[in-house]
């Protein structure tokens, strides 16, 4: 396939620029060449006061297609598929290769990110910053499943999947780099491993390392992140309200 039927593919839904395969999440390759294909083909232009490649211009909306774009300066990318029941708060950004799934909302200053992949029902709070990765081509965006929460400010990026259910609190950073506890099952998640179904995710800090011996001597304290509790009655029960915004 070209790049212009890679980018139709994706806006319809039909091609995703990653999968679940056996249970893992794989990027396809071929679906993130073609797209880095298209930028190489675009030539700038200038459409109502802004200027990107001609072939990668905003996508337009109608009733018809069940998705609320509230007015104030949001923008989704041509190459990216926004699903019937989806709202989208002023400003967000959706770029090329992402996914969001039926009913989910993407608050105010919110970015999804190229090639990432946002379920059903999922809330992308104000100020949420979800990654994109194009390149290197093999390597998994950014995941969001199903029915998961993602709060106020935080920041998930390189890479991390945060599996179904999940509760992910306000100003929480998550990269491969930051380090997850499960203060449940006392124990610390490999770095960049998914974020559990129904875990609650807290912001937390660590002691800095015996390496960094004067930094320890000033009780200098490193970002790190805290799975507190896993999902109950009572979770739920604080996350209902959004249904009513719908």
């Amino acid at each position: 396939m070209n790049w212009e039927e890679v980018l139709t593919g994706l806006e319809n839904g039909s091609l995703r620029s990653a999968n679940k395969v056996d249970g893992v999440w794989q990027a396809n390759t071929e679906v993130k060449q073609a797209i880095l294909e298209a930028f190489k083909a675009g030539e700038l232009v200038e459409e109502n006061g802004f200027v990107d490649k001609h072939n990668l211009m905003p996508q337009k909306f109608t009733p018809e297609r069940g998705i609320r774009l509230v007015p104030g300066g949001s923008s989704v990318r041509r190459g990216s598929y926004v699903s019937k029941g989806v709202i989208i708060m002023p400003p967000a950004y959706i770029n090329i290769g992402a996914y969001v799934d039926e009913g989910t909302m993407v608050d105010s200053h919110a970015l999804v990110g190229s090639c990432a992949q946002i379920g059903k029902n999922v809330h992308l709070s104000a100020g949420v910053q979800i990654g994109g990765v194009l390149e290197p081509i093999g390597l998994a965006p950014v995941i969001i499943e199903d029915n998961a929460f993602i709060g106020a400010g935080s920041v998930i990026v390189e890479g991390i999947q945060v599996l179904e259910r999940a509760v992910i609190a306000p100003g929480v950073i998550l990269s491969k780099g930051v380090p997850v506890f499960d203060c449940v099952k006392g124990e610390m998640l490999e770095r960049g491993a998914p974020i559990p179904a129904g875990a609650v995710v807290v912001p937390g800090t660590r002691p800095v390392n015996e390496k960094l011996a004067w930094a320890k001597e000033q009780g200098i304290q490193m970002n790190c992140a805290l799975i507190i509790k896993y999902r109950d009655e009572k979770s739920d029960a604080s996350l209902e309200l959004e249904s009513f915004l719908r």
